[in-house]
């Protein structure tokens, strides 16, 4: 019985499970003799490359990160109609509160103030998108719909209904100007 290498054993794992074995740390190349080399290095994360998931609801899935890169990740791969709401809100958003900070944590944007923790959220599902106040319940009119954190409150935008920028400006106004949640 020959001694399999753990590369083999890796092979041979993801054959019996039916996918190709992963790539190493370096991309593969024929050399000029037919033998695979290995450029020490090279990027072989192919889930870098492809288009980002949407699950549930159609809720993309965007790795978790600071600044408005991940941010513009996440807006530009909500499907459909949705893309343009995120484009809005976040528009919205960085007019009210200047400086504001962003982030993607759980599939979701995130927009707060520095030193005073996250103010709102926004989420895709499959019929439209919700808005989280993470300290609604002191907003003024309050948004609407409840959740089971007493002091949340969400805000639901549906398909052809248009933005009302102005209760949206207040909300946000508002929400950024009170103490934040940590969250993160």
């Amino acid at each position: 019985m020959t001694k399999k290498t753990a590369t083999q054993k890796k092979a041979r794992g993801a054959k019996q499970a039916g996918t190709k074995p992963a790539a190493t740390n370096a991309s593969k190349s024929k050399g000029a003799a037919g033998k695979t080399k290995r450029t020490p290095g090279a990027k072989t994360d192919r889930a870098s490359q492809a288009e980002p998931v949407l699950l549930s609801g159609g809720n993309p899935q965007i790795a978790k990160g600071d600044g408005d890169a991940p941010v513009q990740a996440y807006i530009a791969a909500m499907p459909g109609w949705k893309s343009e709401v995120g484009r809005q809100l976040d528009a919205l958003v960085v007019r009210v509160v200047p400086g504001v900070r962003k982030a993607v944590r759980w599939n979701s944007p995130f927009y707060g103030v520095e030193g005073q923790g996250w103010f709102l959220s926004f989420h895709c599902f499959t019929k439209y998108v919700k808005l989280t106040f993470l300290r609604g319940k002191a907003l003024r009119p309050l948004p609407p719909v409840e959740s089971k954190d007493p002091n949340t409150r969400y805000f639901h935008i549906h398909e052809n209904e248009p933005l009302d920028d102005e209760l949206l400006s207040r909300w946000i106004r508002q929400a950024s100007e009170l103490p934040g949640d940590p969250l993160f």
